[in-house]
C-alpha cells in the first residue's frame, strides 16, 4: 500500500484530544468545561478556539444535569439533530428539530422573520428544563431570546448559543451572553457552526471520550 496511516478509531481519538490538551490552553476551564472545550477544538480542527468559548459559571453543570435528568435537546437545525451521538445520551433524551415541521414556512411569513426563527415557536412545550443548541441560525438565538423576555414563557435548563456567520452571529452570542436567561455557552464574534455545537452536545452528554 503507498500509503500508511492510523487505521485505530480509538487510537486517532487518543491522540486527537492528546495534541489538542497539549497545545491548547485549558488552564481557565474546569474538568467539564475542559472536557467539552476540546471537543470543540476537535470538531473545528482549530487549538486557539478555546480563546473563543465562554461558559457561564453554571453551565457545565447544569447542562449535564439537565441530561442526566431525561431533558429533551431542542436543535435549530437537522445538521445539530442528526450529528447527536444517540448512544452517549444518558436517559435516551428525545432530540427535537422544529424546523421542517409542517406550517413553518407560512408561520415564518407570517412572523415576518425566518423558518430557523419560526420553529422555535413549535419548542414551546418543550423548553422547560431543556438543553437548547443553536449552532446555524442567529435569527433562532435573538428570536429564543426574544421568547425568554416573557416571564411566563419556560426556561430551558441550559443554551448552547454557538451560530456561524457574518450577519448577526456575532451580536446575537453577544446578546445571550449579557442576558444570560438560563446558564449557557457560547463561541464568540463569527465563529461556531453545527460541528461545534453537536460535539459540545456530545461531550455534554457523556464522560467517555
Amino acid at each position: 500500500m503507498p500509503y500508511e496511516y492510523e487505521t485505530d478509531g480509538a487510537a486517532i481519538y487518543r491522540q486527537s484530544f492528546a495534541t489538542i490538551r497539549a497545545e491548547a490552553d485549558l488552564a481557565r476551564f474546569d474538568p467539564i468545561e475542559e472536557q467539552i472545550a476540546v471537543r470543540m477544538i476537535h470538531a473545528a480542527g482549530m487549538v486557539g478556539l478555546e480563546d473563543h468559548i465562554h461558559f457561564s459559571p453554571d453551565f457545565a453543570t447544569a447542562a449535564r444535569g439537565a441530561l442526566q435528568n431525561g431533558a429533551p435537546i431542542l436543535c435549530d437545525a437537522r445538521m445539530v439533530s442528526e450529528g447527536v451521538t444517540r448512544p452517549r445520551l444518558p436517559a435516551e433524551n428525545a432530540v427535537i428539530c422544529t424546523l421542517h415541521a409542517d406550517g413553518i414556512r407560512d408561520r415564518a411569513q407570517q412572523m415576518a422573520n425566518t423558518r430557523s426563527a419560526a420553529a422555535l415557536e413549535l419548542w414551546r412545550p418543550h423548553l422547560d428544563g431543556a438543553l437548547v443548541a443553536i449552532g446555524n441560525a442567529p435569527t433562532a438565538l435573538f428570536h429564543l431570546l426574544n421568547m425568554l423576555e416573557d416571564p411566563e414563557c419556560p426556561r430551558p435548563a441550559a443554551i448552547i448559543g454557538c451560530p456561524v456567520g457574518f450577519i448577526g452571529a456575532a451580536e446575537s452570542k453577544e446578546a445571550l451572553w449579557q442576558a444570560q436567561p438560563s446558564p449557557c455557552c457560547i463561541v464568540e464574534g463569527r465563529l461556531g457552526g453545527s460541528a461545534i455545537t453537536v460535539a459540545a452536545i456530545n461531550a455534554i452528554a457523556s464522560r467517555a471520550e
